[in-house]
């Protein structure tokens, strides 16, 4: 009686034994499993975010808010590459270095621009400034941005906001940094999605800025060589409106115009 007793109660702690067991594999299983679909979700997580953080680099300097909207003639044209409307003769620019002032409302920066390595681009921004364009109709600066890889201040829009028809646009790109790095000082025409979408529309930067080259670049054709430190203490320290899409891109808090440039 007592073996048979001894019997059910191995076997009774066999199974709660098996129960036990069974119990913690489904258990490990469930954290294996778990941890297997977070692991995917982490790494899915870090695709999307560096996707739309190249995304939103594109967006923000091909097709963003600001960049120059070429009107003139379809899109297509600036595909095919070429210069649409009465586009300013390159050689203006003559070949050599100019010089200048400009001034954002009282920041007033020296200015050189580079007629050898951007002819173009430089003969373009020297008609404009010399046609009194950039202190009137395209005087206002819409745009800053304050992110911790691209630092600029863009400007010459015809509405004063970003968009709008000057009359022609052109290319090709001329003179763009082949690391995408544009240091402190540099100033760059912007422009839509294609190399020939730029117009009127230039940007500079207060600080090192790093752009995606896969873009196409931007061209450099001028610098600033004094007064830049003027320009980040009364306005781009104050940063972006509140009101922008975004926190570090968008209308300058302190409201800027091109109040005088002279080029020679």
């Amino acid at each position: 009686m007592a073996a048979s007793k001894n019997a059910e109660r191995d076997a009774r702690e066999a199974r709660d034994r098996l129960r036990r067991y069974s119990a913690r594999q489904s258990v490990h299983s469930l954290q294996v499993s778990r941890r297997r679909r977070d692991n995917v979700i982490a790494v899915v997580g870090v695709i999307v975010i560096a996707a739309l953080a190249t995304l939103t680099q594109v967006f923000y300097f091909t097709a963003g808010p600001g960049m120059p909207t070429p009107t003139a003639s379809p899109s297509s044209s600036a595909a095919a590459g070429k210069n649409v409307g009465d586009v300013p003769a390159k050689t203006i620019a003559a070949g050599r270095t100019w010089t200048g002032a400009l001034t954002l409302n009282k920041v007033k920066m020296a200015i050189t621009l580079d007629g050898a390595k951007a002819p173009q681009a430089t003969s373009v921004f020297v008609d404009l400034a010399k046609k009194n364009f950039y202190t009137t109709t395209g005087a206002n600066c819409h745009r800053l941005t304050t992110s911790s890889t691209a630092k600029l201040i863009q400007c010459g829009s015809v509405d004063g906001k970003g968009s709008g028809d000057v009359g022609f646009s052109f290319g090709p790109l001329e003179n763009v940094p082949a690391d995408g790095v544009y240091p402190a000082g540099t100033i760059a025409m912007a422009r839509g999605s294609g190399a020939y979408s730029q117009s009127s529309q230039f940007f500079i930067t207060y600080a090192e800025t790093k752009l995606d080259t896969a873009t196409g670049g931007y061209t450099v054709f001028g610098r600033v060589t004094s007064g830049l430190a003027d320009f980040v203490g009364q306005i781009a320290d104050a940063g972006v409106t509140p009101s922008a899409p975004s926190a570090s891109d968008g209308a300058p808090v302190v409201p800027t115009k091109i109040t005088q440039l002279t080029v020679q």
